[in-house]
């Protein structure tokens, strides 16, 4: 895959690869890809993470159902970093929100969750499922 050529994976063999919301552009997530992973989101057309924590493949939404329906593929100059839109299904956070990126510091009053739940977690996710806990 001539794709795989022009990118600069890390000593893991593993890419970042920022998730942005192609209509509203917020930044619903951040995961890691391996060439296989690249692959397999290139040939669904949903994206398809490495899993650090379980050293597996994982098409996002398999369990949830909350897929991402891919756009655009870019990647950045350097070549070391991929940023994919895509059509959120539901949630991109484990913990029930669209985008993972709902805490938002003040110096004045530390951490705030600033964004509401779109699906509660306890309805989708099994306990031993539930990637957060």
């Amino acid at each position: 895959m001539l794709l795989l050529k022009k990118l600069k994976f890390d000593s893991n063999n593993l890419i970042p690869a920022i998730i942005q919301d192609y209509q509203t552009g917020e930044v619903l997530m951040l995961g890691y890809m391996s060439p296989e992973a690249l692959k397999t989101t290139i040939e669904k057309g949903k994206v398809c993470f490495y899993s650090r924590a379980r050293k597996k493949l994982w098409v996002k939404g398999e369990t949830s159902g909350h897929v991402q329906i891919v756009k655009e593929i870019r990647y950045d100059c350097d070549g070391d970093t991929l940023l994919i839109t895509v059509e959120q299904k539901g949630g991109a956070c484990h913990l029930g929100y669209k985008s993972c990126f709902f805490t938002k510091y003040e110096s004045r009053k530390g951490s705030i969750i600033d964004k509401e739940k779109v699906f509660n977690p306890n309805d989708v996710y099994r306990k031993e499922n539930n990637p957060g806990g």
